[in-house]
């Protein structure tokens, strides 16, 4: 496991690395951020991107995707995938927005775990993006990255990893932070091809070092 200082180390550097990190989510509101992250799970943000801006065009308020028709909205959101799923939550919580919540998100992450289709990576989305409310949003990339870089340990949960993490950073960097892992995940310390010959984090790095190990023994 990473020191302190080292953990910090890591922190810098991926700030240099990834200055301008921040939600790729397409939203203008709480409402449109709160449904993106929803058609999000097990998809990436560029496919949601493709689908969301005509979405927000047809659909402006809680009470549009309560009453349209399941099928339709199903039709709509088609190529993200579980779209028959995701589009029976957003109904639901639509119709909970209006009737627990005046239509409006709620800015707690108890209140937004009360939705449908919303768990714990969602609500903690919602609150720091939209609310700049301090939280860590653990998503497949946060939590391959901390894992690899020893800041979190392998056998970690994500709810074990996301209490780590808000141990070892300080709050006031828990939301840049949390985009900051995601870029370095998405773009540079990917999930099948990591450039770890390139990676500045490379000597911090216990999985960087095996895999190059790895590679000198097989190229021998």
């Amino acid at each position: 496991m990473l020191t302190k200082s080292q953990v910090e180390e890591v922190l810098q550097t991926i700030k240099e690395m990834f200055p301008e990190a921040e939600c790729e989510l397409y939203h203008s509101n709480p409402f449109e951020l709160l449904i993106a992250v929803v058609l999000s799970a097990q998809c990436t943000d560029a496919l949601v991107n493709k689908v969301t801006p005509g979405l927000f065009e047809k659909y402006k308020s809680p009470e549009d995707y309560a009453a349209v028709p399941q099928e339709e909205l199903e039709q709509d959101i088609r190529s993200i995938g579980l779209y028959r799923n995701k589009a029976k939550n957003i109904k639901k919580l639509s119709a909970s927005l209006m009737e627990q919540f005046d239509g409006e998100v709620p800015r707690t992450r108890e209140e937004l775990m009360s939705l449908a289709g919303v768990g714990r990576k969602t609500a903690n989305v919602v609150v720091s993006v939209a609310f700049k409310t301090p939280a860590i949003a653990v998503d497949t990339h946060v939590e391959r990255v901390t894992k690899r870089l020893g800041i979190c340990r392998w056998k970690d949960n994500v709810r074990e990893v996301e209490d780590t993490l808000m141990k070892k950073i300080p709050e006031e960097e828990w939301a840049d932070s949390h985009h900051r892992f995601i870029f370095f995940g998405r773009y540079h310390c990917k999930a099948r091809d990591p450039q770890c010959p390139v990676c500045p984090l490379l000597d911090l790095c216990r999985e960087g070092k095996k895999r190059m190990r790895h590679q000198e023994v097989k190229h021998g």
